[in-house]
């Protein structure tokens, strides 16, 4: 049996990360949490990942920033799939998330089944 997918976490918002938290490890997944784009990068750097939540809007750097600067690194870790979550819902939010790295865009509040459904999807696996 394969390794339980591991899923970093990055927002700003305790309440948003402990209950992504909750809900990811209660499907199987591993968790680690980033306060913001530059401890996210910091973390993809120093450990494997199978996916990436990331907010839009974050102190010190964005999240937008954030792939923008994760997907231009020549590394492995640069093509880890990440999906954004944000409060803005427009479709230039959707389209720059897209033009940043991003392989999936929802807006909040998420429900549990639509983001286990995306994580599933991006990671190939429930847990």
């Amino acid at each position: 049996m394969a390794d339980p997918a591991r899923v970093l976490v990055t927002d700003d918002s305790a309440m948003a990360r402990r209950w992504c938290r909750h809900v990811l490890e209660g499907a199987g997944f591993v968790v680690e949490e980033a306060l913001n784009g530059i401890e996210a990068l910091e973390k993809v750097l120093a450990a494997p990942f199978d996916l990436i939540l990331v907010d839009v809007n974050m102190p010190r750097m964005d999240g937008m920033t954030f792939l923008r600067t994760l997907r231009r690194q020549s590394l492995p870790q640069g093509g880890i799939p990440a999906l954004v979550a944000s409060t803005e819902g427009g479709e230039q939010d959707r389209a720059a998330a897209r033009a940043a790295g991003a392989n999936f865009y929802l807006v909040k509040p998420l429900t549990e089944e639509v983001l286990l459904a995306h994580v599933a999807a991006l990671t190939g696996r429930l847990a």
